[in-house]
């Protein structure tokens, strides 16, 4: 009885493994024509990846509430040099941009509040002061914590393994 998963697929950064895939993990890849795909890996085999992408839709009961009901699925397969990027590249809400509005407007406001304090202490506003430190705050923070996609190629690199087939004699 063999307890080997077959081949596996693994995202390394600068020759060090970060992430490995294999048969009944999920995926999130962007491909070479820019296709973004959330799926489970069904097998990989000869280089390539093969995916199953299930389609899911709120059900309603009659108590009021709904339930999440898979009504169908997708199967793909992508040889594993055609992927461009782990996690979602390309046209999207863009929180980079946000997170830069919220730093730049949470100085902005910063400095007018410090420019009201020293002109005319009676108008100066500390709960507006704190807001405005609180939203720079807040744009540095979505600014660490934002995902980009891990584009393949200088700094990340897929690796796929090949699993022997057969035990060979020793």
């Amino acid at each position: 009885m063999n307890a080997q998963t077959g081949d596996f697929i693994l995202l390394q950064k600068k020759g060090r493994t970060i992430a490995s895939w294999f048969p009944g993990t999920n995926i999130s890849i962007t491909t070479n024509r820019n296709v973004y795909l959330e799926a489970m890996v069904t097998q990989i085999k000869n280089d390539t990846i093969f995916l199953r992408q299930f389609i899911v839709q709120q059900v309603y009961t009659r108590l009021g509430v709904y339930v999440l009901d898979t009504i169908g699925s997708y199967r793909y397969q992508y040889h594993y040099n055609e992927v461009k990027a782990i996690g979602r590249t390309g046209r999207k809400f863009n929180l980079s941009a946000s997170s830069a509005s919220l730093i730049g407007g949470g100085i902005l406001l910063t400095i007018a509040n410090g420019v009201v304090y020293l002109v005319d202490r009676e108008k100066f506003s500390p709960e507006l002061m704190i807001a405005s430190v609180g939203l720079g705050t807040l744009g540095v923070i979505m600014a660490k914590t934002t995902g980009k996609g891990m584009l393949i190629g200088k700094k990340y690199s897929l690796l796929y393994v090949e699993a022997a087939a057969e035990k060979k004699p020793i």
